[in-house]
């Protein structure tokens, strides 16, 4: 690690995260590390890298990019995710953790020789608010931590002043081996694996998103377990006001993957459109939205039914479509 990215992680005075980092660098062997301070000129780096590394390609719009995973890894691994835990749980995959942590472990050694380790910093939640909770993201992916740097609230400045007194959870990622293409090359090795007991997820052999971003759907594991222990909700839930009268009033929903969070919140204010965490305030339920941008699946987007995303879709702005056509003129198809 460089003096400079060092001192980024000097500055936050806290033991966990320098054991944590330290253990991940020892494990992986990175050729370096990049620390985001959530800077302009770090997201700036991030973005410009994503494309000089190829793992996004520019369109025809300003901002707007096209991430490619393997064709074997374009959903959520369910059959690869475990709950590490030696209890037995119904409906749920579970590993006993001394194995599963040995499994894992193993396939992240030495994954990111020659690369390139990220270290980011953000907030689930709004920073400084009851329901803040703060993660860390290391990953050999310029595409996740792009990705998150859209969707999530940059909270280094938090971890700096929290010092000692920040709690977090921690998300590791490594892409893997890659193919002639870029994409993740042993999908038959492909582990997602969600200790509880330490609030870390670990990610290896895949890039599609819902397996990488561990802000994304993996946080959503370790924010249910808390929200269980501590009293509160952290659900899969969009969330809209709609107007009535001189009132706005707030519903949440919940609709299973694919089946319109994302379109349906657009009817009204839009909170959110994906996870909603609930707490008992005064006596009465609030909720945020822990999220501060929208990934959704486009397939069925339209112009007459979707007018706010369609217009989005077709403007200058920082937009990542992922799997879908890229025409010779850098035009999209979905």
């Amino acid at each position: 690690m460089s003096g400079v990215m060092l001192d980024r992680v000097k500055r936050i005075n806290n033991s966990k995260l320098h054991a944590f980092l330290g253990e991940i660098i020892r494990l992986c062997e990175p050729s370096s590390v990049f620390v985001s301070t959530g800077s302009l000129e770090d997201y700036e780096y991030i973005r410009r890298k994503a494309i000089e590394s190829g793992e996004e390609i520019p369109t025809g719009i300003p901002g707007h990019t096209v991430h490619f995973d393997s064709p074997l890894d374009q959903a959520r691994a369910r059959g690869d995710t475990f709950i590490l835990t030696d209890e037995k749980l119904p409906f749920i995959n579970t590993k006993p953790r001394h194995e599963g942590l040995n499994e894992v472990t193993s396939l992240l050694r030495g994954s990111m020789r020659g690369r390139e380790m990220l270290v980011g910093f953000y907030s689930l939640g709004p920073k400084k608010s009851r329901f803040q909770i703060l993660a860390v993201q290391v990953t050999d992916s310029y595409y996740v931590l792009h990705s998150e740097n859209i969707l999530y609230r940059s909270a280094y400045d938090e971890f700096v002043r929290l010092g000692e007194d920040a709690n977090f959870l921690k998300f590791v990622h490594s892409q893997g081996e890659l193919d002639e293409r870029g994409g993740s090359k042993n999908i038959d090795k492909r582990r997602i694996c969600i200790d509880l007991a330490s609030d870390t997820v670990y990610s290896v052999n895949t890039q599609y998103g819902g397996n990488s971003i561990g802000l994304k759907k993996l946080s959503l594991r370790l924010t249910m377990a808390r929200a269980l222990r501590e009293g509160w909700l952290a659900e899969h839930m969009f969330v809209i006001g709609i107007e009535c009268g001189d009132k706005i009033l707030y519903f949440t929903g919940a609709f299973p993957s694919a089946s319109g969070k994302t379109s349906t919140c657009m009817v009204g204010n839009i909170i959110g459109d994906d996870i909603a965490f609930i707490r008992a305030v005064d006596g009465e339920a609030r909720v945020v939205n822990p999220e501060i941008g929208i990934f959704g699946i486009i397939d069925g987007i339209n112009a007459k039914d979707d007018k706010l995303i369609w217009e989005v879709l077709n403007k200058p702005g920082e937009v990542i479509f992922s799997n879908i056509l890229l025409g010779e003129c850098g035009e999209v198809y979905w």
